[in-house]
């Protein structure tokens, strides 16, 4: 929430709180505790980023999903079973397993977009600027169902 705030300074912080809370309701278990101590012991060429591995070894996590992949190297990551993988990459994957839930999931965040509200082809342009191709082909081929 740091950086969010740090990368974003028009944002609200109580908004980004709030959002926060809700993230954390939203899925059971998803809060990882007592990864601190491996912090120390891990090397990637980003130091501020051991965190994030640390985290994710201790929640036994298969991904770490990020947009940047060249702090998080395959040699750093493979002995804890790990790999990092785009957002887009991910999300192509839930696609593959689910599409689906992922048209459901779609309409569902677009329609929760109020401020303003969006049209699908604004909704596809804002995934377009995240830098998602894949997502959005996908999606661009289901507008009906988004």
């Amino acid at each position: 929430m740091r950086n969010v705030l740090k990368n974003n300074k028009h944002l609200d912080p109580k908004r980004i709180q709030r959002t926060r809370e809700f993230m954390d309701q939203a899925v059971d278990d998803c809060l990882v505790h007592n990864y601190e101590d491996l912090i120390d012991s891990l090397v990637l060429p980003d130091p501020d980023d051991r965190h994030v591995l640390a985290t994710a070894i201790t929640g036994r996590a298969d991904v770490i999903v990020t947009f940047n992949l060249k702090d998080f190297p395959k040699t750093a990551l493979t002995p804890y079973g790990i790999e990092a993988q785009h957002p887009d990459e991910f999300l192509s994957h839930l696609i593959d397993l689910h599409p689906d839930q992922v048209c459901l999931a779609a309409k569902a965040m677009r329609n929760r977009l109020r401020k303003p509200p969006q049209t699908v082809e604004d909704y596809l342009m804002s995934l377009a600027k995240q830098k998602l191709p894949q997502t959005v082909a996908f999606l661009a081929d289901r507008r009906e169902f988004i």
